[in-house]
Formats: structure tokens, sequence, C-alpha cells
């Protein structure tokens, strides 16, 4: 059963960063795209996350940014779509919020500054902007790639000036979950890495911004909805069969293998775009298998 997101925090439950189906060309397949957000709602997800790092959004033209927000608001509904509004400046950053609220989008997600290790002043003065738009925004900790570590303290900082309300937590630190929920009790804490979504459930996490759910998303739900209602016993199985699948959420090569895994389970994932590149056969062998045990085992 899909729940309807809350009108007032569209980020609770699971919202699907999407992976961007492209074609030969590597241009964007809009028509598929749609269709992508269409059947992840149909199988339980609660929304989606268009132009996340899994919809390479790097390596997007700004008119092709804009153009997969629109295509997912009319596929499923602006309530249901929190777009990531990344960008090296705040004022690029404020206009892609812009852009997600003029369409009529729920939420955004947002990066702390990406172009340079910035410090806690310009920090807070990044998602001070970004709030200005009158758009809810999620920040988005992820120090691994960015360099800034949004920690609870700055967290606490950020929410208590009323900048974000959310935080998507990718540090894979779920001890993080605590130490927020003592800081700041009121900004929900959202799983940002597949691969501890149980830990991070269990801490109390409101929603998670998934990756795996592009190409399994009904047993990805049952996991989720399990794990927040303390059904550790469903939970736990469903995490331990998931799991071979799941870590790949945290590495290097996150976007090839979602995408292997959604052409193999029978979806479109296709190619994506310079710099990346296919996976070394090796790794591919791995990931085809363990989304085939994962289809074996009913979980397709």
């Amino acid at each position: 059963m899909t729940v309807t997101p809350d009108s007032h925090r569209p980020w609770h439950g699971v919202l699907v960063a999407t992976a961007l189906p492209l074609n030969d060309d590597l241009s964007i397949d809009h028509g598929r795209y749609a269709e992508h957000c269409t059947w992840l709602v149909e199988n339980g997800c609660d929304g989606v996350v268009p132009n996340g790092s899994l919809g390479e959004y790097q390596v997007l033209t700004p008119e092709e940014r804009a153009s997969v927000v629109e295509t997912a608001v009319a596929a499923i509904g602006g309530s249901r779509v929190m777009p990531g509004v990344a960008a090296y400046g705040s004022a690029e950053a404020r206009r892609w919020a812009e852009q997600a609220r003029d369409a009529g989008c729920g939420a955004v997600m947002l990066l702390p500054p990406n172009a340079y290790r910035a410090d806690e002043r310009s920090v807070l003065a990044h998602y001070e902007e970004v709030s200005q738009v009158g758009v809810p925004v999620v920040a988005y900790n992820n120090p691994i790639d960015t360099k800034v570590d949004l920690v609870p303290e700055l967290l606490a900082r950020l929410h208590a000036g009323g900048f974000i309300q959310a935080v998507k937590e990718f540090s894979g630190d779920v001890r993080r979950a605590y130490r927020i929920a003592e800081l700041a009790p009121d900004l929900d804490l959202l799983i940002g890495a597949d691969d501890v979504l149980l830990e991070l459930a269990v801490a109390g996490a409101k929603g998670w911004v998934a990756g795996y759910p592009n190409a399994l998303p009904r047993a990805s739900v049952e996991l989720y909805r399990a794990a927040v209602a303390g059904d550790l016993d469903t939970a736990g199985k469903l995490y331990r069969q998931l799991h071979p699948l799941l870590r790949w959420d945290s590495r290097v090569e996150f976007v090839q293998a979602i995408k292997l895994s959604m052409d193999v389970v029978g979806r479109h994932g296709g190619p994506v775009r310079p710099p990346r590149v296919p996976l070394l056969p090796e790794q591919e062998a791995a990931v085809r298998l363990a989304t085939e045990r994962a289809v074996a085992a009913g979980l397709a």
C-alpha cells in the first residue's frame, strides 16, 4: 500500500533518488523517466528525488536539469517530487530551488557548498540563502564527496535558524542519529545510504532517500516499513538478503551498479554519461549475481 506523503513533510517515507534513463546517444529518454517515476509510486514508493548524484545531475545541462524536474512533476505530482538543487554557488542553488518551487515541488534537497572545503559560516550562509525561496530544504550530508561535514552541532544550528527541516545522512556513522536527536529533536533524520538502512531506521529515521528501489521497489519498501515499525524479524531477513546489493549504494560505482540491476530485473537502466565508465567485468559479475539471487528469492 502506498502512503501519501505528508503535505507538510513530503520527505517522509521512501523517496527514490531516481536513476536517469538515457538513450544510446546519451540523451535523456523523458518518456521512460516519466514511466519510471509512475512505476515507483505504483510499487509503494512515496516519491522521487530527481537531479541527485544517482541522477547524474553534474553532467546535465541547465535545460536538462529543469526538464527532468518538470517530467517527474507531470508524472506523479509535485508533492511527491523533491529535486536536488546542488550547485557550486549559492545563487545557482537558489535558482534551482526557485525552479523547483515554481514547478510545484514540495521540498528540495541541498548539499553544502561543494566547490571548496567551506567553513561553518559559509555553510550557514549557503543554506540561509536557499531557504529564502520559501520551499522546505532538506540538507544532504555527504562529507565523503563534498569534503564538508554537516556534523550534528552544525545541523542543529541550521535547523535552529529555520534553514533546514530534515537531513539526508550519508556519513555512514549511525551514532550521529542519536546526537542529532538530542541537539535538534524536531529535525527529521532521513536514511541517506542504503547499507545502513536498518540501523538508522531503528534510530528513528523518518524517511529514506533511496537508491536500490530503482530496481527492487516492492522489497525495498517492505524492508523500510518493517524496520521503522520495529518488525525486526521481517526487516532483518530482508536486510540480509538485500545487503549484497544495498552496499553498492555507498561505492564509487553506485550509478552503474544500480542501473545494471535495473537492466537485470527488466527495467531500463542503460548507459551512464562520462566521465563515468562501465563497471569492470568482476564488478558487473558481482552485481549481476546478487541481483539474480534477489530475483530468485522473489524480491523483484
